[in-house]
């Protein structure tokens, strides 16, 4: 009995030293299986890992380069933001309200301002929480002078950037914004960093790669304990590159200041010649360094975003019934159709009938009997309502595709631009954009409005300046630009020959020089010594929306070899174009003459 007990336990204990063996067995074959793993087949990953937890990118903003004028002004740079910041969860709080009280005096805080943020902070759990967002110089200094009495404070720096003029040719220079979390995906990409600026318009966005320069950094070495052992080498970032301007800050000054007065409108100034705009206004405005804020007040945003007078719009680029600048259009179209050649004389009338409507003589009497310069030079709507009837919807549309109406203009900022409609025939058929096919047609009293500019014909300025242009220079059709082209063929390049008799274009041109020497655009010379010969024509046109009158005015000078074009246009202000624009063209160029 004793012998079968021995035997068992002897056998009990072989089995367990061979249960043993086998787990140590499986046990070490695991653990180098891992160390393989991990020495050999993920070697770099781990690697990677590694120099990630003891390399530290310290990463160094590019500086955005800067926007300037023609002449070398700064219309936008960047700047350091200093802000008066806490950190609610590292403040000691026996020092907090005597710190508090300091501050208070020392900066003209509201003390329960300072208090509810603090509380505020605390609440959420905030890494930090701005006290002021933007520092003046006199606030800073006064910090720095008692800086070691407010440890519970602490002064944060951000490069932004910084529009010295404000509202100055906003809507051409556009503003930035950081990015999105959903750009960064694919941002990330191009080396942008989160919360990293980007141009949303204007020229800050559609020239974003050469402004934007590229990040630099410090690459250190840190110990487990995430304390600094050395350098391992320094990447400078690159400053962006300055962008060079068409622009005159002068006659911008003068455009933005004509326009004050005005509810809403815009001034173009532009080189016939070539298209370089000078100066470009659009009202109401608005000042872009809001968009440098890292806090923006309610109401401010509301006024911005919210507000019926759409400040944040172009008009410039936006589209609106011409009126009477419109008739050029028109007499092209009977000029090149050779229905009413150059000797044509037609008899004006109070009124003329198409359809079921009178359509009226502005003067309701008529001029009598009259050839295209006379009817450009008293803006007779009679004489272009048989024109416009005489030649059809058709040509005239396509004298306008000629000169660059129903189309985007080619400017950089297209993306705040509207092509306009000119109708056509075709353009009915189909629905007029808004109806069925064929239930919509041409009618009658159509092509009466079209002759003159109404309800059937919306323009940009920027296409009146384009069209305009091509009178003022013989013909050729430009490309308006905000940029300074440095290539010396770029005049024949952005200068397109339009298929139009220069006979005729001559004609219109010689009409419009009667308008300002004794027509309705006389008063240009009013209060200004030794102006250039101006021609131009004048625009009142009703608001297809619905709206008061616009009024218009568009001149070139000299008329001969012409060197300025200037629209203006105040949206909704009735009166007349001889009343509202004019003068506003005739200030810029009292000033562009005195430059000369």
């Amino acid at each position: 009995m004793i012998i079968r007990n021995s035997s068992q336990k002897l056998i009990a204990f072989k089995r367990q030293s061979l249960v043993l063996l086998i787990f140590s067995s499986i046990s070490f074959l695991l653990i180098l299986l891992r160390l393989i793993f991990l020495q050999l087949l993920n070697y770099e990953s781990f690697m990677q890992m590694s120099d990630e937890n003891r390399i530290r990118l310290i990463a160094s903003q590019p500086i955005r380069g800067r926007i300037l004028d023609k002449n070398g002004n700064v219309l936008a740079d960047s700047r350091v933001k200093y802000s008066l910041i806490i950190k609610p969860q590292a403040v000691n709080e026996s020092d907090w309200g005597k710190h508090k009280l300091i501050i208070s005096d020392l900066l003209n805080i509201d003390k329960n301002l300072i208090q509810t943020k603090y509380f505020d902070g605390l609440k959420n759990q905030k890494l930090a929480v701005t006290i002021i967002d933007d520092l003046s110089v006199n606030q800073l200094i006064k910090f720095k002078e008692n800086e070691d009495n407010l440890f519970s404070f602490e002064i944060a720096t951000k490069l932004i950037r910084n529009y010295p003029y404000k509202s100055l040719a906003a809507h051409l220079i556009g503003y930035t914004q950081p990015i999105t979390d959903l750009e960064y995906k694919f941002l990330s990409k191009k080396g942008y960093k989160l919360n990293d600026l980007i141009g949303r318009t204007g020229i800050e966005y559609v020239y974003e790669d050469f402004i934007r320069g590229e990040w630099g950094g410090e690459m250190v070495e840190v110990n487990s304990l995430g304390k600094f052992q050395r350098s391992l080498g320094v990447k400078p970032s690159i400053q962006g590159n300055d962008i060079e301007l068409t622009i005159d800050m002068e006659l911008q000054l003068i455009a933005e200041e004509v326009l004050k007065d005005k509810k809403a409108g815009a001034i173009i100034v532009m080189d016939p010649r070539d298209g370089a705009i000078k100066a470009m206004a659009s009202r109401p405005t608005f000042d872009l360094n809001f968009f440098s804020k890292d806090f923006k007040p309610e109401k401010e945003y509301n006024k911005l975003f919210n507000s019926t007078e759409k400040p944040l719009f172009n008009r410039a680029l936006n589209a609106y019934d011409p009126g009477s600048v419109w008739k050029i259009v028109t007499a092209l179209a009977g000029l090149e159709s050779g229905k009413f050649p150059i000797d044509t004389m037609l008899e004006t009338k109070p009124c003329i009938t198409y359809g079921s409507q009178c359509f009226r003589e502005h003067n309701d009497l008529g001029f009598g009997v009259i050839g295209y310069e006379d009817a450009l030079r008293v803006s007779s709507n009679t004489f272009f309502y048989q024109v416009g009837y005489g030649v059809g919807v058709d040509e005239i549309h396509k004298v306008s595709r000629k000169l660059g109406f129903n189309s985007l203009s080619g400017i950089e900022i297209s993306e705040q631009e509207n092509i306009g409609l000119v109708a056509s025939s075709k353009w009915a058929k189909e629905g007029r954009g808004w109806g069925e096919p064929g239930r919509t047609p041409w009618v009658p009293e159509d092509i009466a409005s079209m002759s003159i500019g109404q309800f059937v014909v919306q323009v940009t300025p920027i296409q009146l300046a384009r069209a305009y242009a091509a009178i003022a220079n013989g013909g050729y059709l430009v490309t308006p630009h905000l940029v300074k082209k440095d290539d010396g063929n770029v005049l024949d390049k952005q200068r397109i020959k339009i298929d139009i008799d220069p006979n005729n274009i001559q004609l219109i041109k010689d009409g419009l020089r009667k308008v300002v020497e004794s027509g309705t655009g006389v008063s240009i010379n009013y209060g200004v010594s030794n102006l250039p010969p101006v021609s131009g024509k004048t625009g009142t046109a009703e608001d297809g929306e619905g709206g008061l009158d616009h009024a218009w005015f568009v001149c070139f000078t000299p008329s001969e070899k012409s060197e300025l074009l200037i629209v203006a246009f105040a949206q909704n202000t009735p009166g007349g174009g001889s009343v509202h624009a004019l003068p506003m063209a005739r200030q810029i160029l009292k000033v562009w003459n005195e430059q000369n």
